[in-house]
């Protein structure tokens, strides 16, 4: 069922009980339908597990009976670092039934950063899987870190977690916890400097349950009202969910958090390195009906022959960066579906989506989503810009939908909410119809010659070409023109570099965009600089530039 946009937009309401937690949704859950798996979970390996509801609430409130021997309670911090695992959310429902606070931390992180974060949080407990245990280990001497709980063995001086399990009630009476109290401290991946330690309360996952839910994925809880959108007609029975995103990102929180648990739905949890041919036979063989992935997932799944599988999506979601028109068109093509990005931060919920129904057009983030006020502001000054200007997106402070300060750092808060508007450092242009395009973060647009450019249509243009598989537009210093376009191009399949493609490549991009916007210089690489969430690291690209041209 199509979204009602301005029905949405105009009936939104907040609608935040007092009492609101996530192990308050998870006992609702179990009560209403308890025996549905909530989680179906397969690994590389041929394992394959599943949770129903009650399961997780029993193990939620067994886990948390744990922790209180173990001295964990209210506003203590407890890091994890696991892969998707089936007792992801049961560790995590656990902490937050203590009134304790979850520290999700990826896999891909180093010792160092593991470090970082439980120093700067004064984190005191860490669950960690087996296989990473020795990620841990060298920095607990130098960090508070002193309650270490293991999931899927037990190694010296390690708790295990199924032993704590064994033997406890199935009920718990922790502290009065509510939608006001601290929940989370998800760091942002840190493209410009150190992460910074995002504090969050329990109203986040009402207000993905509020916005990410109808407006994004176009699921809804059974018996929602929710404006303008999908409700009843969604049967939660025959759908199921994968976010491939992996349990330390805000993008775990996004979806399998903030869209499967609250809203009840069934979700699968994939265990295994990104294979396009793999992944793609798991959707067929599991019926997976709503994907949400990452553009760089989507534009492999193009690289390999989509008509040979029979799939029952629904939906195909798309976050992180903007998607190109490509893997539009092959998901198009192939199965009937129009991929839908949605946009947003470690610190908001989702701001701009395209949302079910909507008209997509091509490297839109769509409009932006009821209730949160999203608008795109004067980069100097708190104005809001004409249709056609780039500006800085924003959202106003006090909205529900965004964090709710950095954890003990007043300097970053003063600068972040002292005036009406919480800036998101994106830059974006919204078009006659309400339609937001993404320009790129604040200091990666391009000066040349008096032009601003924006990274992503210079990219987008560019993979849109066969030999194209990835690229990312950076400015390179000019003498004459300050910065010129520079592109770094990782080659599809059967290409390899030379000076012929480089100027069949730029003469593709005279006519694919504005002239002036073309890539004036073009290097091959292998891969591009991502950060540990998968994001391209101009700013690394930048300073490669600064040093062979800068003066």
């Amino acid at each position: 069922m199509p979204v009602d946009y301005d029905a949405a937009v105009a009936d939104f309401e907040w609608d935040i009980p007092d009492d609101y937690t996530l192990p308050a949704v998870i006992e609702g859950h179990a009560e209403a339908y308890g025996d549905r798996v909530a989680v179906t979970f397969l690994d590389d390996e041929g394992t394959r597990a599943e949770r129903t509801y009650a399961d997780i609430h029993d193990d939620t409130n067994r886990f948390a009976n744990a922790l209180e021997e173990l001295g964990v309670g209210e506003g203590d911090r407890v890091m994890h670092l696991f892969p998707r695992h089936p007792d992801a959310f049961a560790v995590q429902l656990g902490v937050l039934k203590r009134g304790a606070l979850v520290v999700p931390c990826s896999e891909m992180l180093k010792p160092k950063d593991l470090a970082f974060r439980a120093n700067d949080c004064d984190a005191t407990t860490v669950v960690a899987h087996e296989s990473l245990v020795d990620m841990v280990d060298p920095v607990v001497d130098e960090t508070p870190l002193e309650t270490l709980i293991c999931l899927d063995g037990s190694p010296e001086g390690w708790h295990e977690f199924d032993d704590l399990l064994d033997g406890q009630a199935t009920e718990h009476d922790g502290p009065a916890v509510g939608a006001q109290d601290p929940m989370s401290i998800n760091y942002t991946s840190g493209t410009t400097g150190q992460p910074k330690p995002v504090l969050h309360k329990h109203r986040w996952m009402r207000a993905f349950e509020l916005v990410n839910a109808p407006y994004w994925w176009g699921v809804s809880a059974e018996g929602a009202d929710v404006p303008g959108a999908v409700g009843d007609d969604v049967d939660l029975d025959e759908e199921l969910l994968w976010a491939t995103t992996g349990t330390g990102w805000a993008k775990w929180f996004w979806s399998p958090v903030g869209v499967g648990i609250t809203t009840g739905s069934r979700q699968l949890l994939y265990e295994g390195d990104f294979d396009a041919d793999e992944f793609l036979s798991v959707m067929e063989r599991e019926g997976v009906t709503r994907l949400c992935a990452v553009p760089t997932q989507y534009r492999m799944f193009t690289q390999t022959d989509l008509s040979t599988y029979d799939l029952d999506l629904k939906e195909a979601l798309s976050a992180g960066e903007p998607l190109n028109r490509e893997p539009i068109e092959a998901l198009q093509d192939a199965f009937g579906i129009t991929p839908r990005d949605g946009y947003g931060q470690t610190e908001t919920v989702c701001l701009v989506s395209n949302y079910p129904g909507i008209d997509v057009k091509e490297g839109s983030m769509g409009k932006p989503t009821p209730g949160l006020g999203t608008t795109i502001i004067d980069t100097q000054e708190e104005e809001e810009v004409e249709p056609g200007e780039i500006g800085e997106v924003a959202v106003p402070v006090g909205c529900p939908g965004i964090f709710e300060q950095y954890y003990e750092k007043p300097d970053l808060d003063a600068k972040t909410f002292s005036g009406d508007y919480y800036r998101t450092g994106d830059l974006a242009r919204e078009d006659e119809d309400g339609y937001f395009f993404f320009e790129g973060r604040a200091d990666d647009i391009i000066l040349s010659a008096g032009y601003r450019i924006g990274p992503f249509e210079v990219e987008d243009a560019l993979v849109s070409h066969e030999a194209v598989a990835e690229a990312a537009a950076v400015g390179s210093p000019h003498e004459e023109r300050g910065n010129v376009v520079k592109a770094y191009v990782v080659l599809a399949s059967g290409y390899e570099g030379s000076e012929a493609l480089t100027a069949e490549l730029q003469d593709y991009m005279k006519a694919e965009t504005a002239p002036y916007k073309y890539p004036r210089r073009i290097e091959y690489v292998d891969e591009l600089p991502k950060t540990s969430s998968g994001k391209t690291r101009r700013i690394e690209l930048r300073k490669r530039e600064e040093e062979q041209f800068g003066q």
